[in-house]
């Protein structure tokens, strides 16, 4: 189980390092093409790419169980400076949504993205402030595989086009939509199976223990 994390940390990261030069890279230099109809925009643009930059590479250390044991203080400075970077870019998401020109059908799609990046970080958040530390790791690894919805869509969109789909508004959409649904069911399913595949351990080892909360 532990070497399919680490399996699976490492596709991430590789993933979330091509996404930041790809994406990131384009929006170098003020003249880019990439800017198209983002330049009169560029404000919301440059706070949702700095608050994303932070999310996506600090997200990761916080999951370190070592590093987090070892230096707690670290831990929830990081933490602190994760969520504000997730706020400006959601603040700077909003702005785009509400000036873009796209259809309703993708604007609806980023908002609902944006609203359940924010509430998941505001679950865990919660959380720790009551000193529930189980139920905040759980609710900041959803927070997690929400923040990594648009490496998602960035790999299945040229998927879904190469396998003969119009690029569409409707299958942006969609897609959008299953950027962050997917991972976040794949996210529990993997939890779910852990905890009862621990609790069978348990159980065997131990007796009959009651069933794991996985809220």
């Amino acid at each position: 189980m532990r070497l399919a994390w680490i399996g699976l940390w490492l596709l991430l990261g590789a993933a979330s390092i091509e996404f930041l030069l790809a994406a990131y890279g384009k929006y170098r230099h003020l003249d880019s093409p990439a800017y198209g109809m983002f330049m009169t925009r560029r404000g919301w643009l440059w706070m949702h790419l700095a608050g994303g930059l932070t999310t996506v590479l600090l997200g990761p250390v916080q999951f370190l169980t070592m590093w987090r044991r070892r230096n707690p203080r670290l831990h929830r400075l990081t933490g602190r400076i994760y969520l504000g970077g997730m706020l400006v870019a959601a603040t700077g998401a909003t702005g785009l949504i509400a000036t873009s020109p796209a259809p309703f059908a993708i604007r609806l799609a980023f908002a609902t993205t944006a609203l359940a990046w924010l509430t998941t970080a505001l679950t865990g958040f919660m959380a720790i402030r009551r000193g529930a530390v189980d139920r905040h790791q759980r609710w900041m690894t959803r927070n997690y595989a929400v923040t990594l919805a648009p490496i998602i869509f960035r790999l299945s969109l040229p998927i879904a086009i190469a396998s003969g789909l119009a690029p569409s508004p409707t299958l942006i959409a969609t897609l959008l939509w299953c950027s962050w649904i997917v991972p976040l069911l794949a996210c529990e399913a993997v939890r779910r199976l852990a905890n009862l595949w621990r609790f069978a351990r348990a159980r065997a080892s131990a007796g009959a223990m009651p069933l794991p909360d996985t809220r």
